[in-house]
């Protein structure tokens, strides 16, 4: 059977267009810069975690004596209209003697504390700690302040990164680059832990407010990126 008088032109055309498609020319005098710019930024938001722990018979019991002290925890954080109180980790789990003998069982609770106004969080920890224990304190940037130091970041990056494009061109003799690709990433800023291991005061006893230092965070911003010399 004769082939279809189609079925030539259609392969005609698929040979014109691939010799049509020329592979793009290897691009010579091609370099990868980075450059960075940073700042110390004040650490400004407050994380706090404080605990409490039983131990009874059976897993009800715990629990109910964990759920209790949580509970009252949460209801005097309302009063610290500053900070923001959360439940954390709550669990509940058997305790055994070295023979592997169901012993007793062992609940921790977790109250979670976060704000940027360290004076009303400082007198918060204080009354917690009278019913419950602190087990770290963590200070951080908050994420608007963040934001606005990597957006005046990001300028300064990229100004570096065309100061150093510029020395590259004249150390190679080149009339010109172009900018092929380029990168914009953040670091820095994380939490600076303040580990604290206190046990809870007894219930008639008031506890001082413990006193911060937030400390400073670095913020950095890179710009990573490929020029190519123009010759």
């Amino acid at each position: 059977m004769p082939l279809s008088p189609w079925i030539f032109l259609c392969a005609a055309l698929l040979s014109a267009a691939a010799l049509a498609v020329e592979p793009a020319p290897p691009r010579y005098n091609t370099v990868s810069l980075q450059a960075s710019a940073q700042r110390e930024v004040p650490n400004d938001l407050l994380t706090a975690t404080l605990y409490f722990e039983a131990n009874d018979a059976t897993p009800a019991a715990v629990a109910n004596a964990v759920n209790k002290r949580l509970n009252e925890a949460l209801r005097v954080s309302r009063d610290s209209k500053a900070v923001r109180a959360t439940s954390g980790h709550n669990r509940t789990f058997p305790v055994y003697t070295r023979g592997n003998q169901l012993q007793g069982w062992r609940g921790r609770g977790e109250v979670r504390i976060e704000g940027t106004d360290f004076e009303a969080a400082s007198a918060l920890i204080g009354r917690l700690q009278e019913i419950l224990q602190l087990g770290d304190m963590q200070f951080s940037v908050s994420p608007q302040a963040r934001r606005d130091a990597e957006n005046e970041l990001i300028g300064e990056a990229i100004a570096a990164f065309k100061s150093r494009a510029e020395i590259v061109k004249a150390a190679l003799g080149g009339r010109g680059y172009k900018l092929r690709n380029l990168d914009v990433s953040s670091s820095g800023g994380g939490p600076v832990p303040r580990l604290a291991m206190a046990r809870a005061a007894p219930a008639a006893m008031e506890v001082a407010p413990p006193s911060l230092e937030s400390g400073i965070s670095t913020i950095t911003v890179q710009a990573n990126g490929t020029i190519e010399i123009l010759e």
